[in-house]
């Protein structure tokens, strides 16, 4: 791409995001984004030929960039709890910094999913696949409880996406105006405290100190003579 393209493009996209996610698809006009990213509507329009494409390519890159902290995290060669912890403070950083793209996302869910029907059945059913694979890899290395691997996705999911979706519940019951870095920190901590029991400590082995050889059941020692001697 050109350098005014690449320019371009972000900028439609981030104003197309917080647009969809304040007023739904709807709801949106063109000349509302355009407002929002300070171009002229004819730009977008070069760039996409409608609004149901932007609203696609504007789906597209959040749930992409959703995938990708799974795909580098989420993997069996990472030690299981920093993989976690890692990836759950990407996606609590993602809900802090660009809330609207969960919120456009949820929506498009409750309005029944249509324009993601085909990524929700093809590209994150094969990730979630992938993952619970990871998940079955750690279980057999008895480094994670054998719990649903599947479910145990959609837990994290919930848990990370409700500082986004329910971002005015939760400053009404803490009594704030925003919800803080603070308040994301004490929220991976949070998070981190009830994944970490699905994670227990290898057990260590317990090391006996080495019988002297030969040692039998009855207590009776072999010499080295091949005789019985008592201990």
């Amino acid at each position: 791409m050109g350098a005014p393209r690449r320019a371009t493009l972000p900028q439609i996209l981030n104003g197309a995001e917080l647009t969809f996610a304040a007023r739904g698809f709807a709801g949106t006009r063109l000349e509302d984004i355009a407002r929002a990213c300070a171009i002229p509507k004819a730009n977008i329009l070069y760039y996409f030929g409608s609004k149901e494409e932007l609203y696609h390519a504007t789906l597209s890159r959040l749930l992409a960039r959703w995938l990708a902290d799974a795909d580098e995290w989420l993997v069996a060669e990472r030690d299981p709890r920093e993989a976690m912890e890692q990836y759950i403070r990407l996606k609590m950083a993602s809900s802090e910094s660009r809330p609207a793209a969960s919120r456009l996302f949820m929506q498009e869910l409750l309005s029944g999913g249509h324009a993601v029907r085909a990524f929700l059945e093809g590209d994150l059913r094969a990730h979630v696949s992938r993952r619970a694979d990871v998940f079955r890899c750690w279980q057999e290395k008895g480094v994670m409880t054998a719990i649903d691997p599947v479910h145990f996705m959609f837990l994290l999911w919930s848990m990370t996406q409700a500082y986004s979706d329910m971002q005015v519940q939760l400053e009404a019951v803490l009594g704030r105006e925003a919800l803080t870095s603070s308040d994301f920190e004490t929220g991976v901590a949070t998070i981190m405290t009830f994944v970490s029991s699905v994670f227990p400590p290898i057990a260590r082995k317990a090391r006996a100190r080495p019988e002297r050889r030969g040692r039998l059941a009855s207590g009776n020692l072999l010499s080295t003579t091949g005789k019985i001697s008592v201990g």
